[in-house]
């Protein structure tokens, strides 16, 4: 398939470039680097710089005629979508509907989408499946939400066929040390764990040591990033074959908390990690993982690099090659 991946020179958009390759679909990316980087573009693959705030840009890119495409492009810090509300509105809805526009315009009705377990807030019960209620504790789930809701009357009204793959905590590098552009100002964990490790900061802050859970602080459901683009392909592979969507959560319904996985990389790095605790963020439930069931049924997907040494191990791996350690 000709694919469009928009967002494709990110992190996770690489993998996700990286996965649709070996796969061999025929790939253009369609990114403004904000955050992307060129380091992550592959030359085997088409290029287009360019805005989803810019209908121009993106009826020029589904002009050239795709059979799918992948959206990337959202903005993804929850702690930030509770300060700038108006920053997730205008690029994740704002930038979505234009996508959505233009890819029904020129007839590209197959599209996965990075959607988040976000969506779910607060759970009602752990591990979550897909029909847990949908109560986001931050404008950056809300937003993931009402994107899911878009697709699902574009499929009413325009034929649009999608899968919402909800996930977690995306982690890790490429375990083959193809890609290890590292995120700008990245604001999850193990990211922020490297860069103390590595030595640009001097310490790091978690959020809350009062949390309900076995050490006081947050359990998340830790997912390798390669794990991941496996499942955009299969979904993308799923829709366009079958005609039919899906909303799936990824995870590997095993929590780990915060300070579980700062000892972890003081183990894995044998660094240091200075780090404090401080106050909780508005808008953290207290402990996120997934049941992942109906993503094996529909896809035969199963995590396989999402164990804590890997996770680390590979983030460690792109930190040092970066920082030349």
């Amino acid at each position: 398939m000709k694919v469009l991946v928009i967002g494709g020179a990110g992190y996770i958009g690489s993998h996700v470039v990286k996965e649709l390759m070996a796969k061999g679909h025929k790939v253009t990316v369609f990114d403004n680097l904000s955050s992307g980087l060129k380091q992550n573009l592959f030359k085997e693959n088409g290029f287009i710089k360019g805005d989803i705030l810019k209908v121009k840009d993106l009826e020029k890119a589904f002009g050239k005629g795709f059979d799918a495409f992948v959206h990337l492009a959202a903005f993804k810090a929850a702690g930030e979508s509770m300060v700038c509300p108006e920053k997730y509105s205008i690029n994740n809805i704002t930038g979505t509907l234009n996508i959505l526009n233009a890819a029904v315009k020129f007839k590209c009705l197959n599209m996965v989408f990075s959607s988040s377990a976000a969506t779910f807030g607060e759970p009602q019960y752990v591990p979550i499946d897909e029909n847990h209620p949908k109560n986001p504790e931050n404008y950056y789930g809300f937003t993931k939400l009402k994107i899911e809701e878009f697709m699902a009357w574009y499929e009413k009204l325009k034929g649009l066929k999608f899968a919402a793959l909800r996930y977690f905590n995306a982690a890790g590098y490429d375990p083959e040390g193809v890609l290890y552009g590292l995120e700008k100002n990245p604001a999850n964990l193990l990211p922020i764990v490297m860069e103390v490790a590595c030595g640009k900061r001097d310490k790091m802050k978690i959020f809350g040591n009062d949390y309900p859970t076995r050490d006081g602080t947050c359990i998340r459901d830790y997912i390798h990033v390669t794990d991941l683009a496996s499942a955009h392909v299969l979904a993308l592979e799923y829709i366009s074959s079958r005609k039919e969507s899906l909303t799936l959560n990824l995870g590997t319904g095993n929590g780990i908390t915060v300070t579980e996985m700062v000892d972890a990389a003081r183990r894995i790095t044998g660094k240091e990690i200075k780090a404090e605790y401080v106050e909780r963020r508005p808008g953290d439930p207290a402990q996120l993982t997934a049941k992942s069931d109906l993503a094996k049924e529909k896809l035969g997907w199963e995590a396989k690099y999402s164990d804590v040494d890997t996770l680390i191990g590979s983030t460690y791996s792109a930190y040092k090659k970066f920082y030349k350690m």
